[in-house]
């Protein structure tokens, strides 16, 4: 892949992860779907800008500013502001799904009850999963 088709391919994943981390609103509850397609967009580009380092020579001062502009986004904007709310947001997430699962009356239960229990119990599974892929984020956050 040449020099200019990376950068295109960045042009156009950085282009998707401006758009989905504008796009969430951290007052509202996110999707685990939601939580995982922004870090995994986060993950792309930060991945392209690793490998277009290492192609570019130091005379595409253009490129270079363009990785350095998606790497500030994302250490300023999202790393330090959005990543910790979504931690949050998780967290609340779980704590409620639990609470509402404490709250349901262990006695008989009709079909209706069971059925919404488990979507409950899958709903938790969910986003446990999406905290510790979260976690691992985070992880290398400390290790950098």
């Amino acid at each position: 892949m040449s020099s200019n088709d990376l950068i295109e391919l960045f042009d156009t994943e950085f282009g998707k992860l401006e758009n989905l981390v504008n796009e969430v609103n951290l007052e509202d509850q996110l999707s685990a779907n939601q939580i995982v397609s922004i870090y995994y967009q986060i993950t792309s580009v930060t991945s392209l800008t690793e490998v277009i380092k290492q192609q570019l020579d130091d005379s595409d001062s253009t490129s270079f500013e363009k990785i350095s502009n998606a790497q500030n986004f994302i250490s300023e904007n999202f790393n330090s502001t959005i990543h910790p709310k979504i931690m949050k947001n998780i967290d609340d997430s779980i704590s409620e799904i639990t609470k509402n699962l404490q709250s349901l009356n262990s006695d008989e239960k009709s079909k209706e009850t069971i059925e919404n229990e488990a979507k409950l119990y899958e709903k938790l599974r969910e986003f446990m999963s999406t905290k510790e892929f979260v976690m691992q984020y985070n992880a290398g956050l400390s290790n950098d």
